[in-house]
């Protein structure tokens, strides 16, 4: 792999990942757009390495505290908030995992075009925009109850849907459960925790199955570019957020689905 082809694919799944934009969708179209072989399965997990890094170094004081606490709960000592979001999380994750292994195959092969993609990428991107236009949400992640988080876990096995985005269909339930912008992204970025760690362990199992030659200073590059760019991705869109909402993120949706019908219909 040459660096151009290095950078570019590490700031993509840096920056799409925690975005409400769909990482698959241009992930998909890098190849689409280039005439770069195929990065290989080796230089995935890499990237999905880099964003896991992030998000646990971002979130590593709710992190610490959420596993003290269900720990806790586990040997019966008693529930508290921290301890119930990481039950919330995990009860989330449940829905996307059983899914994920059930439809792998043919999302893979058959729901991987240009069409596919756009038609997510538009349909998810108005229910996003509709759920922030509508935005009355009061409530932080704390405050949730099982039956919110299992619905959010529904809505989050929709993102094996090329161009839904996994980060964007949770925003959108949890906005529309009541909770706040903030909120429905922490949360958000908190489930994208375990479902990188079940998505690159496939894809870990997959690599040792099939052993190739290994160009360790690629991957190396790739981790830590990822990892930087979701790190100031996750930081920067909370604060985004806050002042501004989701439209912005709903009319690029718009314009990528547009262009890719234009382009590909």
């Amino acid at each position: 792999m040459d660096w151009l082809q290095i950078i570019l694919l590490s700031l993509v799944q840096g920056l799409t990942e925690f975005l409400p934009i769909s990482s698959s969708a241009h992930l998909i179209l890098v190849p689409v757009f280039t005439d770069w072989p195929d990065q290989g399965l080796a230089f995935d997990v890499a990237l999905h390495l880099g964003s896991l890094a992030a998000v646990v170094l971002y979130f590593r004081q709710e992190l610490v505290a959420m596993l003290g606490s269900w720990c806790r709960s586990v040997s019966g000592r008693g529930t508290d908030a921290d301890a119930r979001l990481a039950w919330w999380v995990i009860l989330a994750t449940i829905p996307v995992g059983v899914a994920g292994l059930a439809l792998k195959d043919p999302i893979e092969s058959v729901m991987r075009s240009p069409l596919v993609l756009a038609g997510g990428l538009i349909v998810f991107g108005l229910v996003l925009g509709i759920a922030d236009w509508r935005h009355r949400g009061s409530r932080d992640e704390y405050r949730m109850s099982w039956r919110d988080a299992l619905w959010i876990g529904m809505a989050q096995a929709l993102a094996l849907i090329p161009g839904t985005s996994r980060s964007g269909i949770t925003m959108t339930a949890a906005l529309m459960l009541g909770l706040t912008r903030e909120a429905a992204a922490r949360f958000s970025f908190l489930l994208s925790i375990p479902v990188i760690v079940l998505a690159g362990g496939l894809e870990a199992l997959d690599l040792v199955e099939k052993p190739l030659a290994v160009a360790w200073g690629d991957l190396a590059a790739g981790t830590l570019l990822a990892g930087i760019s979701a790190y100031l991705c996750i930081h920067f869109f909370l604060a985004f957020i806050r002042r501004i909402g989701m439209q912005p993120f709903v009319i690029y949706r718009l314009m990528l689905g547009v262009a890719l019908i234009w382009l590909f219909g």
